[in-house]
């Protein structure tokens, strides 16, 4: 299940291993949102443990590093900006991209499904893998396109 957090729920943002330093309430301003995807307890029919947690920025840009990222935010931005994401099982990262992606998707404004990845192979393998492509790699960041199809949504 996915849901989006407020700031009362942001002490999950402090296990971000990758992008640590941005602070909860610039996570949460307007333009911004932060969603994580919690395991469903089968017995229960409830939702409890967060398996994965993702950042993301709309913008009006694609931004090629933080501070783009910071200039280029805008509540009304037809780019979907995944600045960081994380998991705490094997396969939730994929999967909160996946979901995230095609519930933006309905929101008829976003158009551009676009990662602001850290320049790791770890980062680089796992959009790669899971069907994104590469659109550019600078200095300090790269970015990664996941396509969304009418089909898959």
């Amino acid at each position: 299940m996915i849901q989006s957090i407020d700031i009362t729920e942001a002490d999950i943002l402090e296990d971000d291993p990758v992008r640590p330093h941005i602070s909860k309430a610039n996570r949460l301003t307007n333009g911004r949102e932060v969603f994580v995807l919690k395991d469903i307890d089968l017995d229960l029919q409830i939702s409890e443990k967060i398996a994965a947690v993702i950042c993301v920025a709309y913008t009006n840009k694609i931004p090629r590093n933080e501070k783009e990222l910071d200039l280029f935010n805008d509540f009304n931005g037809s780019n979907a900006i995944f600045y960081t994401v994380w998991s705490y099982r094997r396969g939730a990262g994929r999967e909160i991209i996946e979901q995230v992606s095609k519930l933006l998707y309905k929101k008829q404004w976003i158009k551009r499904f676009v990662t602001l990845s850290p320049l790791t192979e770890m980062a680089e393998k796992f959009h790669l893998k899971n069907g994104a492509q590469l659109i550019y790699k600078g200095n300090t960041c790269q970015n990664f396109e996941y396509f969304m199809e009418k089909e898959n949504v």
